[in-house]
Order: structure tokens, then C-alpha cells, then sequence
């Protein structure tokens, strides 16, 4: 389940440090980047009930690192229909926009 609060949502407040707000559809690529910073989403942990991840899945980013990924040129596709608003704390809309999923999943 996805979200900071783990509900399905990228729902925010004040003790999601991370700004999990940005809904993406995973890539490889990114996944990849993921896993070189230290943060393997593929890989399942069953003692956190995380079945792992992989590229089509939908998932809420941190703020920070879609912005970090779209520096490397590694960034998912945003679903910005249900993207937070607080992304844009972060995140340039423009910049949601260019990277926006158009087609349907």
C-alpha cells in the first residue's frame, strides 16, 4: 500500500518529513537510480509487509526525489490527478507537466 499514511493516497501532514506526494508510475530506469542511492524499492520485505516493487507500479514519491530524478533524467511518469498540491512546495508545476502520464493504465 502506498503513502506515507499508507492508505492508497499521497495524503501529507506533519510527520511526513519526506513529502510523499508526488503519485508516479514506476520505469526501470528510476527504479535503477532508486536502488544506486541506497533505497532498493524492488526488493520484497516481508517483515514490513512490502511486497517490493516494479516499473508500472503506481507509487508516491518523495517530493525531493522525483525533483532529484528529473535532475538525472531518470524521472517516472507523474499522475498528476492524484498528485498532492503540497508537491508544489517542491516541485514546479511546469515541471509535473513535462514529465505527466497521458495515456490510460
Amino acid at each position: 500500500m502506498t503513502g506515507f499514511y499508507r492508505n492508497g493516497c499521497c495524503d501529507t501532514g506533519p510527520q511526513d518529513q519526506g513529502s510523499h506526494t508526488v503519485c508516479v508510475i514506476l520505469t526501470d530506469e528510476f527504479l535503477a537510480m532508486s536502488r544506486y542511492l541506497g533505497n532498493d524499492l524492488t526488493t520484497p520485505r516481508p517483515e514490513f509487509g512490502f511486497p517490493g516493487l516494479k516499473a508500472g507500479d503506481r507509487w508516491c514519491l518523495c517530493a525531493s526525489r522525483f525533483l532529484q530524478a528529473a535532475q538525472e533524467f531518470a524521472a517516472p511518469k507523474v499522475v498528476l490527478a492524484s498528485t498532492h498540491k503540497r508537491a508544489l512546495d517542491v516541485i514546479p508545476l511546469e515541471l509535473l507537466k513535462r514529465h505527466a502520464e497521458t495515456g490510460t493504465p
